[in-house]
């Protein structure tokens, strides 16, 4: 089941204001070759190279449908390319920026993965990366709960989804341990207002429901959806509601 940018972008004002925060960290440098891990669409990497006129951005995604829409993007400082974060790890390449928003929640192992994008960073490189904080926000938690429980157990295969997102302390240490200084690591409610729970069961059905889906059938994703939409329901009782979703935003500088 392919990312549907229609419904991800339903939620577009919401999304982009942890974007505008994590790049108001960032210092601008001369020429700042630059690297957006998990572009989506681009839209977001376009404003960085409005932000950065001195810097070449290069996005790229694994999602060929989102970066369908990055194609009329493109101009002389700003490329996009379908690839994955591991995948450009493995390219002996550095960067001036690296830059992640919104992403890096999809990539397993934390613990190993950010020293090595860490050690992909030029001197005096800037880390920049947002991230939603999964194992605190409800909506993921009724979501993990939900895939444990017969029949979904079994229709599910076992599988169930535990979030690689670390706490605050863990990314604190990985950074230090790694030679970054200058770091700004907090963790940040964006509250989502909702005057019905579809509005709830929107923001989440496009991003960390898709996984599920795809490994059901027809009739098993309606029964999974329609227990997943009471769950919610029971969970926010009173409308409007407001959900307090939580977000983690890191910063470093390689100063090596």
């Amino acid at each position: 089941m392919p990312w549907n940018p229609e419904i991800y972008n339903q939620f577009k004002t919401i999304r982009y204001q942890p974007f505008y925060d994590l790049m108001d960290l960032i210092s601008p440098n001369k020429n700042m070759k630059s690297i957006d891990l998990g572009c989506g669409t681009g839209e977001q990497t376009a404003i960085l190279t409005e932000k950065f006129p001195d810097a070449n951005f290069l996005g790229i995604d694994s999602s060929k449908e989102m970066l369908e829409k990055s194609k009329k993007l493109e101009n002389e400082r700003l490329k996009f390319s379908l690839t994955s974060t591991e995948e450009i790890l493995e390219k002996d390449e550095n960067w001036d920026l690296i830059f992640s928003n919104a992403a890096l929640q999809w990539s397993d192992n934390h613990q190993e993965l950010f020293p090595k994008i860490i050690q992909k960073l030029s001197v005096n490189g800037q880390l920049a990366i947002q991230m939603p904080d999964q194992n605190e926000n409800e909506l993921n938690k009724i979501l993990f709960d939900l895939a444990n429980e017969e029949p979904f157990v079994n229709q599910l295969k076992n599988w169930n989804r535990k979030s690689s997102v670390l706490s605050l302390d863990d990314y604190t240490q990985i950074l230090f341990e790694n030679g970054l200084s200058d770091l700004k690591i907090m963790k940040k409610v964006y509250p989502i207002y909702a005057e019905d729970h579809e509005t709830l069961f929107n923001f989440i059905s496009g991003s960390a429901l898709i996984p599920y889906l795809e490994k059901l059938n027809a009739q098993e994703q309606e029964d999974f959806t329609n227990e997943f939409k009471q769950r919610i329901e029971q969970k926010f009782v009173k409308l409007p509601a407001v959900y307090s979703f939580k977000r983690l935003l890191i910063y470093g500088k390689n100063n090596r």
